[in-house]
């Protein structure tokens, strides 16, 4: 679950950079869904119960995919980067984006 103020803007960025699709959405009650493949993302206003001044999380979101240069590639430019896409060495090949709430959204594929 994200939560958010701006469940519209957030639709709109998932589903326009990284191809999301807006599966379920209701007003009455600030929510949605979204998906692509494997990956659900809920998002949500905060209700009176919880205490909101922001979005955070003290961690990231990783998304495994096939092709991440192609991905690097679309995205480098339309995006708020974290960090560049590199190798590291734990096998992986990988960068990091911000979405507009600023959650930390990191891209990677193995190495072969």
């Amino acid at each position: 679950m994200l939560y958010t103020e701006q469940i519209e803007e957030t639709i709109a960025f998932y589903t326009t950079h990284l191809g999301f699709t807006c599966g379920e959405k209701n007003d009455d009650w600030n929510w949605a869904a979204i998906h692509r493949d494997e990956v659900e993302f809920m998002l949500a206003k905060p209700n009176a119960h919880i205490s909101f001044t922001k979005p955070q999380f003290t961690g990231s979101f990783y998304i495994k995919v096939d092709d991440v240069d192609a991905l690097w590639h679309q995205l480098k430019d339309k995006v708020t980067l974290c960090y560049p896409i590199e190798n590291f060495e734990w096998n992986m090949r990988e960068f990091a984006i911000y979405d507009n709430n600023g959650y930390v959204i990191q891209i990677g594929e193995e190495l072969s």
